[in-house]
């Protein structure tokens, strides 16, 4: 719907987007998607759907060196200056797969590249809206407005799938075109789902247990890493946490990560793997203190049982940071 209503109000068909995103499985998400996993024997795809390097100062190509300086959205606006047929910008705020958290500095000057060129700033949100970070919206830690946001999974309080766009007011320009017209679209029982959810996150205050939570989490996540080598970072926004687990060397430890995953499954704590070596750990905001500490007990003996099972492999005295 997004993508549909950047066309009709700009006049234009082209996209930009990031390698490495995931905004969906549809035709024209993956697309504009960039995770090779679901475009590979796929195409054609949807013209005009350009990619650039994602803001990630772990594997910069602008040679950032670990801190963002924003030449990456630099580069946006190059693209933008090229392409002059570009409708949208479309953004994972965080990019969630692997909790990767650009500086304020890249979305001002995205923000900046959008309005020079007429290009529209579409976020996608859909699965860190709501609180997840900290913020109703992801974005505002940014200080900047997208022209439009996109929502769901939380939307439904996990009771209800629903999804929602929401744009700017001069943007409401289709009144005469289809932007849905989808056999689940408008339901009554999704929208009363929806708007009980945005009652208890306003009630519960759940913004701020997101924040406070989210600050606890971070603190026992840094403890597991000095515990054990085979955690290289950890990064987190509210209740959006992720550890990059890696080799001696560096590289990323893919096949680690996916031992880690299945000993936490045996153990009774289910997380997803992003981009082959990111535990990424995406809480309830109503989740009980005592369940959060269980689950991060859960991951420490896991990333322990990997990396002794590892040592006896080499036949070396487990490894471990005490």
């Amino acid at each position: 719907m997004a993508l549909k209503l950047a066309r009709v109000a700009t006049g234009r068909h082209k996209t930009i987007s990031m390698w490495d995103a995931f905004h969906g499985a549809s035709l024209d998400a993956i697309s504009i998607g960039g995770e090779a996993v679901f475009r590979r024997d796929m195409g054609p795809l949807m013209p005009g759907a350009e990619h650039v390097p994602p803001c990630d100062p772990r594997d910069c190509r602008f040679g950032c060196g670990g801190a963002c300086n924003a030449r990456c959205a630099e580069y946006v606006d190059y693209v933008l200056g090229k392409e002059e047929d570009v409708a949208a910008v479309i953004v994972e705020t965080v990019r969630c797969t692997d909790v990767q958290i650009p500086p304020a500095s890249y979305y001002r000057a995205l923000r900046r590249a959008c309005d020079r060129h007429g290009a529209l700033l579409i976020l996608d949100e859909v699965p860190i809206g709501l609180g997840r970070t900290g913020t109703m919206f992801a974005f505002e830690r940014y200080g900047i407005v997208p022209d439009m946001v996109v929502l769901g999974k939380g939307l439904g309080g996990a009771v209800f799938p629903m999804a929602a766009l929401i744009a700017r007011r001069d943007l409401d320009v289709a009144g005469d075109r289809a932007l849905g017209h989808y056999t689940h679209e408008k339901s009554s029982v999704g929208c009363a789902a929806a708007l009980a959810t945005l009652d208890v996150i306003e009630d519960e205050r759940l913004l701020e247990r997101a924040n406070v939570l989210g600050d606890r989490a971070i603190d026992r996540l840094r403890t597991i890493a000095g515990r054990h080598p085979l955690v290289g970072d950890v990064r987190g926004v509210g209740l959006l946490l992720g550890l990059e687990l890696v080799k001696p060397d560096g590289s990323p430890a893919r096949t680690e990560a996916e031992r880690v995953m299945y000993a936490c499954l045996a153990r009774g704590l289910s997380f997803k793997v992003g981009q082959g070596n990111v535990i990424t750990l995406s809480p309830p905001l109503v989740i009980a203190e005592r369940d959060l500490d269980r689950a991060f007990d859960i991951l420490d003996e896991a990333i322990g049982e990997v990396e002794a099972s590892q040592a006896r492999a080499r036949g070396s005295p487990a490894a471990g940071k005490s």
